[in-house]
């Protein structure tokens, strides 16, 4: 049976009775016979399963795909920290997500999660990141510093202090994306931090307070030495009483994935036979 609408071709299955298989070539017809398999296309008949080359039908190279789905304790969220799988050739993860917006869930545009597999004892293995220059002001990675009591210097040096607070943390680091937040829900970039005065202090001659600040460069452009991470530059100025927020980059804050399920698809190019054996998670219970 071919289905034109789903590109897909499914076999059934007498012994089982159903359909067990789905397969991306598109035969005129195909049938079982004396122990062979053998389909038409184009008023030609072929073979299948002659020759060691994989995943060719009809003269078109194929990629062999599995997608599936980590979905063990469905009433609980889930923190997905790593993946891995064991195989005798290095698969390609093109499709990771959850189901609570993390990862490329298609039909939208949030960034996917990105994998690094490493070979380790015979594994393939990997954590799971975020995409560089990803912003989810949701994450973790993402802070208040406070209400900004004063802006100045040139742009490629903007000095915002506030005179308000003793201390802005330890949190903020030279390089992180400076933004601020003036409207619900939609803060606007200003730059990068070049410079941070984490403490208030007080010249014990004159009695002048220098009140904590960051320095930021609203130019760019990034990468550069300082950050070499994108950075959404050119950046806007800020002005006194604006609410001053900051970010980290998106793949050194990452924590792993969140939902109660994830679900991958794995890609893999070779012509050769290839064994998949096996594919799991490290996942612990999520607690915000």
């Amino acid at each position: 049976m071919s289905s034109p609408y789903t590109a897909n071709t499914l076999s059934y299955s007498e012994d089982v009775k159903g359909w067990p298989s789905f397969y991306s070539f598109l035969p005129d017809y195909m049938c079982g016979m004396n122990g062979f398999f053998y389909s038409w296309s184009g008023g030609n008949l072929y073979r299948h399963n002659t020759n060691p080359l994989r995943n060719n039908y009809y003269g078109v190279q194929y990629s062999s795909t599995i997608q599936s789905v980590f979905n063990f304790e469905p009433q609980t969220i889930k923190l997905f920290k790593t993946m891995s799988y064991e195989s005798n050739d290095a698969w390609n993860c093109t499709s990771l997500f959850t189901d609570l917006n993390t990862g490329a869930m298609p039909g939208t545009n949030i960034p996917p999660l990105q994998t690094w597999f490493v070979q380790k004892e015979g594994e393939w293995f990997t954590y799971l990141r975020d995409v560089s220059g990803a912003t989810n002001f949701r994450d973790r990675s993402a802070n208040g510093v406070g209400v900004c009591t004063n802006v100045s210097g040139p742009v490629a040096a903007v000095v915002i202090e506030f005179a308000n607070q003793d201390s802005l943390g330890s949190l903020l680091s030279v390089g992180d994306g400076v933004y601020l937040d003036n409207a619900p829900n939609a803060p606007i970039f200003i730059g990068a931090a070049t410079a941070i005065v984490r403490q208030s202090t007080t010249n014990v001659t004159t009695g002048v307070v220098t009140p904590p600040s960051i320095t930021v460069d609203t130019v760019g452009p990034y990468p550069n030495a300082i950050n070499p991470l994108p950075l959404p530059f050119p950046g806007v100025v800020p002005a006194a009483t604006d609410f001053i927020l900051f970010i980290k980059d998106a793949v050194s804050a990452s924590t792993g994935a969140r939902g109660y399920f994830m679900n991958f698809t794995l890609q893999n190019d070779n012509v050769d036979a290839v064994e998949l054996f096996s594919v799991g998670s490290s996942v612990m219970k999520s607690n915000p």
